[in-house]
């Protein structure tokens, strides 16, 4: 993918937060282009969610700065994210099991009519204009999202957080627990996402699913950033060497984290 030109949507630069002394992330820098999938990856505990938290208000930095579409975002808390067009769909999903899909993607955010009643027929035919761009095969709107498959979950989860105009999505581990044809199903949902112009940080232990929808890799490793790649000039070997050795192949820009 050519950035040369294009302004990021989202810079992180020189971010560090530290726990009881611990520095979960050090002095990490990662950027996202519109129409871009960046895998973040590394062992459990190498920083990579703590440091996806802070753009999501989850965590407070303790240094770095945060751009978004070059300017200086201000992002303490959740809603603050949201303000500036970031979703995050962690694996759990964070869905109400005993309610159907329009009420999901309206959850916290209901239309209601001029009575101040809700407007179930509102919402529905949201709800199936959104999905029917991201999944025209979704057809179980009046069912609960409990007795939907893993697939179709992940699909209002996103439909959700695309309804009302994320440009950022930050998605955990989208595909775990599912099966191939539902992991298929959610890289569709990926791929159409990228056509609308969203990036995309995907964190991931599948190195299959990286290799398959990602644009550049992103490895850390003890909090730091080992190496940045575009997928399409490394290897699985390599990406893996990194992950494990903390190694930076010639194909990657060597962080600070890197083994030299």
């Amino acid at each position: 993918m050519n950035t040369t030109e294009a302004i990021p949507l989202v810079e992180m630069k020189d971010m560090s937060i530290a726990f009881g002394g611990i520095k979960a992330v050090d002095h990490a820098s990662v950027s996202l282009y519109p129409a871009e999938v960046v895998a973040l990856l590394g062992h459990n505990g190498a920083g990579k969610s703590t440091l996806v938290k802070i753009l999501s208000g989850a965590y407070t930095r303790d240094a770095g700065e945060i751009r978004i579409n070059d300017e200086l975002a201000t992002i303490e808390n959740p809603r603050d994210a949201k303000a500036y067009g970031i979703e995050t769909i962690y694996q759990t999903l964070a869905l109400a099991d005993n309610l159907d899909a329009a009420a999901n993607l309206f959850l916290g955010r209901e239309l209601r009519t001029k009575w101040g009643t809700l407007d179930d027929a509102a919402m529905e035919a949201e709800a199936r204009k959104v999905m029917g761009r991201l999944n025209p095969r979704f057809a179980k709107f009046k069912d609960p999202v409990k007795a939907l498959s893993g697939g179709q979950r992940q699909s209002v989860a996103i439909a959700r957080a695309i309804l009302f105009n994320a440009q950022i999505l930050v998605m955990d581990e989208p595909t775990a627990a599912l099966g191939p044809e539902e992991t298929a199903q959610v890289a569709d949902l990926i791929l159409e996402l990228k056509k609308d112009g969203i990036g995309i940080f995907l964190i991931s232990h599948d190195i299959e699913d990286v290799f398959e929808l990602a644009d550049r890799v992103v490895v850390m490793k003890n909090g730091a950033i080992v190496g940045t790649a575009e997928t399409k000039d490394v290897t699985k070997d390599e990406v893996l060497g990194m992950i494990i050795a903390g190694k930076c192949p010639a194909g990657a820009i060597a962080g600070p984290g890197a083994i030299v």
